[in-house]
């Protein structure tokens, strides 16, 4: 008689497969992208609510469908907002930190529409609409943020070739080493425009400099620029000194590749983080007045 084969294994390897594309999954695509339908149902439900129910004169913050929306966007935007807190506690399943970052991109769009109908479309020069302009604020700052980290890394790890920042400084310094020794025939003038190119900081220029890319002060793109090299100056001093300058220019080029990549993943913080310091103290003023006023 046959044997039957086992079929304990299978399901296992099924699972372990599960498991290592769930790890490798994007939190955009969390769960087959569960958020991004809890958040419509959330935009339908509150639309919902908008059209058919009969306020008058006109929906405003104040009905009962304004107090309803209200306390939805209020209670997401001080749940989105723990986010830096949820970063420090490290776990897996249902509400892992990928999830939770999901939630935070998904729930924080729908807050574009529970926040705008809560409004009833009326703004003002007022406490209520600088906390909904604080909250776009918020969401653009955010939006960029996702752009950045869905096209930055893949071009962070292009350019590095397999190399840490570390060690493209180590780079620029041996050759660094190489151009001192190669300047010392060099006359007074030439030999000014190398030590200017090697005492260059190497992470000067502002940020402005870093977000553009555009470092007009260059001292070793003004060296090689300005050396005047015979074109026959192939073996001589001027000639090693001109091809180890656009060496270094070379690799301080990727160097500040790599700065500019980073700067443009991480500035989105510097808006995203205060403005949401702001967004709930404008909140709280917004909630305190309505309350006050009431």
């Amino acid at each position: 008689m046959a044997s039957t084969p086992a079929k304990g294994p299978a399901p296992r390897a099924a699972q372990t497969r599960r498991k290592i594309t769930a790890d490798h999954e994007g939190f955009l695509r969390h769960r087959r992208f569960f958020w991004l339908k809890a958040a419509a149902l959330v935009c339908l439900a509150s639309l919902a609510g908008y059209v058919l129910a009969d306020v008058k004169p006109r929906p405003n913050g104040g009905s009962w469908l304004g107090y309803t929306l209200g306390t939805l966007g209020a209670g997401l935007i001080v749940w989105l907002s723990l986010l830096g807190v949820r970063k420090r506690a490290m776990t897996r399943g249902a509400w892992s930190l990928k999830a939770w970052t999901s939630a935070h991109v998904y729930l924080g769009l729908s807050l574009i529409v529970v926040a705008t109908l809560h409004t009833g479309f009326q703004f003002g020069w007022n406490v209520h609409t600088l906390a909904y302009v604080l909250m776009m604020l918020v969401i653009l700052s955010g939006l960029w943020g996702i752009a950045a980290y869905a096209t930055l890394p893949a071009a962070l790890s292009s350019n590095r070739e397999e190399q840490t920042q570390e060690q493209m400084i180590e780079g620029i310094r041996a050759v660094d080493r190489q151009l001192r020794e190669a300047a010392q025939p060099l006359g007074r003038a030439e030999s000014d425009l190398v030590i200017a190119a090697l005492e260059e900081d190497l992470f000067g220029g502002g940020l402005i400099a870093r977000l553009t890319g555009t470092w007009r002060r260059c001292a070793t793109a003004a060296a090689i620029e300005r050396l005047s090299l015979a074109e026959d100056a192939g073996d001589s001093a001027a000639g090693r000194v001109e091809k180890l300058l656009i060496r270094r220019k070379a690799r301080l080029d990727r160097l500040r590749r790599q700065m500019r990549l980073r700067a443009l993943l991480e500035v989105w913080l510097f808006v995203h983080v205060p403005a949401t310091v702001a967004l709930l103290a404008a909140l709280t003023a917004h909630i305190v007045s309505v309350f006050y006023y009431w």
